[in-house]
């Protein structure tokens, strides 16, 4: 992504420093979007769920009509190994990578069996939880008969890209996107939670955004503390009512809200409940990694 410090990547069977060019002026998706990536992270020694983002490129590879040229193990296995080049404290953003180089007879199609991988680790600090500000984007997320949205596209993110443009245009940090139904879904760069009277509510799956391994995640270890966790259709008045709001994704993981429109909130003690939940599982289960 080019905002690491440092870089390292995968391709053609070794590791390369810095920022390696992989695609080709002729590959299909230089010209025609057909890749897919995974996000996931090591931070203080820790890599949670490895194992599950190693695996959603693979079904995202697949969903795009690709045959990946590698296995899920072998994306796990290649990851861990990046990692070991990189100081054990070193907080990390791995990506791996997969897309089309050659194209069927129709021209836009894709060849299947031409499926690249390739797989990019960065140094990028985690941010701060704190100053994390949200608004209401006027764009909205597709369906899945209009896109692609069971991947993990790059194609999709043009799209996202615009409604974090605007968020920052105004003076935020993200932006809550509608679906084409008029709920809340997401945000540019995460799935999003409200807190109303101690129960802790997020947007219910419907094929308009991904349900996150991290969303996954954190419903269940909030559940586990004996935290009520609804997921359910909700509307733009149900955050405006909201005690609280948090998000999360592979960048942060876990990370309050601030502000809300207009609206300081003074306190945020279950976005900060989760957010400690996440952590305590992280290096708990991880921490035999480094």
């Amino acid at each position: 992504m080019a905002v690491g410090r440092e870089s390292l990547t995968w391709f053609e069977g070794k590791w390369h420093r810095g920022n390696t060019p992989i695609i080709g002026s002729d590959d299909h998706a230089a010209w025609l979007g057909s890749q897919v990536f995974d996000g996931a992270r090591q931070f203080e020694g820790a890599r949670p769920d490895l194992d599950l983002h190693s695996a959603r490129i693979i079904r995202s590879a697949e969903a795009m009509g690709m045959v990946p040229p590698v296995d899920a193990d072998t994306v796990q296995g290649l990851l861990e190994e990046g990692c070991g080049k990189f100081p054990a404290d070193a907080a990390l953003y791995l990506r791996p990578m997969m897309w089309a180089r050659d194209s069927s007879p129709g021209i836009i199609d894709i060849a299947p069996q031409s499926t690249a991988f390739a797989i990019c680790i960065e140094a990028l600090p985690m941010p701060a939880p704190e100053g994390f500000s949200l608004t209401v984007s006027p764009y909205c997320r597709p369906r899945p008969d209009m896109a692609l949205t069971e991947a993990k596209a790059a194609s999709l993110y043009a799209n996202n890209g615009r409604i974090m443009a605007d968020a920052r245009a105004r003076g935020f940090s993200n932006a809550l996107s509608l679906d084409v139904e008029g709920y809340v879904a997401e945000t540019a760069s995460t799935n999003v939670f409200m807190v109303r009277d101690g129960v802790v509510f997020t947007p219910v799956p419907n094929g308009m955004f991904l349900a996150g391994i991290t969303r996954a995640r954190v419903i269940a270890l909030l559940r586990a503390d004996g935290v009520e966790v609804v997921e359910t259709s909700l509307t733009l008045a149900d955050f405006d009512a909201a005690d609280e709001i948090f998000v999360t994704g592979n960048i942060a993981k876990v990370m309050p809200v601030a502000r809300y429109q207009e609206r300081v909130f003074t306190g945020t003690p279950l976005a900060d409940r989760a957010r400690a939940l996440y952590w305590d599982y992280a290096l708990s289960r991880e921490r035999h990694l480094v």
